[in-house]
């Protein structure tokens, strides 16, 4: 940097190293100046002296060919956009445009809009159209709903297909029933007495553990019997009490009969040998089975009726399951007259047929259920927002009266698929006469007090008469909740794969498939002739 006075002293110039570019240049009026006014200012350059040197070092350091020019290039990013450069005008941009979208947000779109196929093509039409900003929006707006009105309605197709593909009985399963039916009639083996004579005493044996399954499907039934035998301390103390309906019960019996599970014991029975179950015994249940309009709802066009524009693909997933047909089986009401099926027993753990037994439930029979009748867990708090938020007001209908006056909204629910039931204390109650009771109240208001199967009237029924136990003896949600913690799976006691992707059909989750199919034996001559095979 160099100061340079002219000869006159009627100028000062600033300039840098190299001579070409003039910092500063002061000009001195033509009159006499003095020596102070001369020294003042000199004294005022000596402190402007440092800010220019950094500033020159900087504009050196970066480089003059990084600066179109010194003031409007280098200086003006430095100090900014107003000082030495134009304004940016995008943010103007931006307004106008978010304008222009607001005005196409509630405008009609026209029927016969012809609307591209992509977002390429809507570029291409725009540049060959000359489009302005407000076509651009419209057709982009139409564009978008289009496509979102595509999406939901596969979505809802595809939820249709997943309710009748959860409905159905897979081929497989199909087969294994007709071939254990068939060696029935042809193998005497197949026929043998279950339990052997020699066993009959432990059936009503309360030092055993008794366990009791209610289902038509042999498969299933093969894995909750094996994976609980095999997780037990002591196997030698468990009995299985597995209940069918008449045309499963010679393909039921014939498996348990070849494929024996000793040291445990197993007891096949069908609905038919319960000398109990008469009409006059069950007659609500009668008349659900034969009520038309109730098997129109759960056998109909589940689709016709249904405003699909005004609901969302979760809710309507959770109504297609409300309807599955086993609601109306018998054997999925079964559990409320366990007293009466079983009365010389105390305790019994009743399983659903899509459970693993992981850990070994005898502990379940420690427990003090303090007088109450049902060991469940509750499912209104647990990690998972979506399976364990599970209150009264989630199963019934609050704009009913009866239900409205009756019931607390925010009351907690609880699991049916792994319960320790107290028999001695049950047969004190009038659980069973206020589970009909309800029943008959929703079908004279034609199933509007609530739609999901037998949890609802049961949730009524045991209130009061349920003792919550830890949530880590049952794991819920496999069959529909496809982000259920793997770490969780594998610390339960009891996973459930409640939901429509059971593991047994091709719509199950398959990084859940394993904790099931671990079960099966795939090594079975009738498995493999079926061609049930792991996936």
């Amino acid at each position: 940097m160099q100061l340079h006075f002219s000869p006159s002293m009627r100028s000062i110039t600033i300039s840098s190293s190299n001579g070409f570019v003039d910092l500063m240049k002061i000009k001195v009026a033509a009159r006499h100046i003095s020596y102070r006014t001369l020294f003042h200012t000199i004294l005022i350059l000596a402190f402007l002296l440092p800010f220019v040197f950094i500033l020159t070092a900087v504009v050196t350091l970066e480089g003059v060919n990084k600066c179109s020019s010194f003031v409007s290039g280098c200086l003006g990013r430095r100090f900014g956009p107003t000082m030495f450069r134009r304004v940016d005008h995008s943010g103007r941009l931006v307004r106008d445009f978010q304008k222009i979208l607001n005005e196409v947000k509630s405008a009609d779109i026209p029927d016969n809009l012809k609307l591209p196929d992509s977002f390429d093509q809507l570029v291409l039409e725009t540049q060959n159209n000359q489009y302005d900003a407000r076509t651009f929006a419209l057709k982009l707006r139409a564009m978008m709903e289009k496509f979102e009105r595509e999406i939901r309605e596969s979505k809802f197709a595809e939820l249709m297909n997943k309710h009748f593909a959860a409905s159905s009985v897979p081929k497989g399963i199909y087969c294994l029933s007709l071939r254990l039916t068939d060696e029935y009639s042809s193998n005497a083996h197949a026929r043998k007495q279950l339990p052997s004579p020699e066993l009959l005493p432990s059936l009503t044996d309360n030092s055993y553990h008794h366990f009791v399954l209610s289902t038509d499907n042999i498969l299933a039934a093969s894995v909750v019997v094996a994976s609980t035998i095999q997780s037990s301390l002591k196997p030698e103390k468990v009995v299985f009490h597995v209940i069918t309906d008449k045309k499963t019960f010679a393909g039921m019996h014939s498996w348990f009969a070849l494929n024996p599970v000793s040291p445990a014991i197993v007891e096949v029975k069908g609905i038919h040998q319960f000398d109990w179950l008469t009409r006059e015994n069950v007659p609500v249940l009668e008349a659900v089975e034969g009520h038309s309009s109730i098997r129109n709802y759960y056998h109909g066009n589940h689709i016709a009726g249904a405003n699909l524009s005004s609901t969302t693909p979760r809710i309507f997933a959770s109504k297609l399951q409300a309807r599955s047909p086993k609601y109306i089986s018998l054997l999925n009401h079964l559990r409320i007259y366990l007293p009466e099926l079983f009365p010389n027993l105390d305790k019994v753990v009743f399983l659903d047929d899509d459970v693993v037994i992981q850990r070994d439930l005898s502990p379940l029979w420690e427990i003090d259920l303090r007088g109450k009748v049902n060991g469940a867990v509750e499912t209104c708090k647990g990690e998972d927002d979506w399976v364990m938020s599970k209150r009264f007001k989630n199963y019934f209908n609050f704009s009913h009266p009866l239900i409205a006056e009756n019931l607390d909204p925010e009351e907690c629910a609880w699991a049916y698929g792994m319960n320790i039931f107290d028999l001695r204390a049950w047969r004190q109650t009038g659980i069973r006469e206020a589970y009909h009771a309800w029943l008959k109240e929703n079908l004279k208001s034609n199933l509007t007090m609530w739609k999901l199967g037998t949890l609802p009237p049961a949730l009524i029924a045991f209130r009061g008469h349920v003792h919550p136990i830890d949530p880590s003896w049952h794991l819920l949600g496999l069959g529909y909740q496809i982000k259920t913690d793997i770490e969780s799976v594998k610390k339960a006691a009891v996973i459930h794969y409640n939901g429509q992707s059971k593991p047994w059909l091709h719509i199950g989750f398959e990084h859940l498939r394993p904790f099931w199919t671990k079960y099966v034996n795939y090594s079975n001559d009738f498995i493999r002739n079926c061609h049930i095979l792991e996936s």
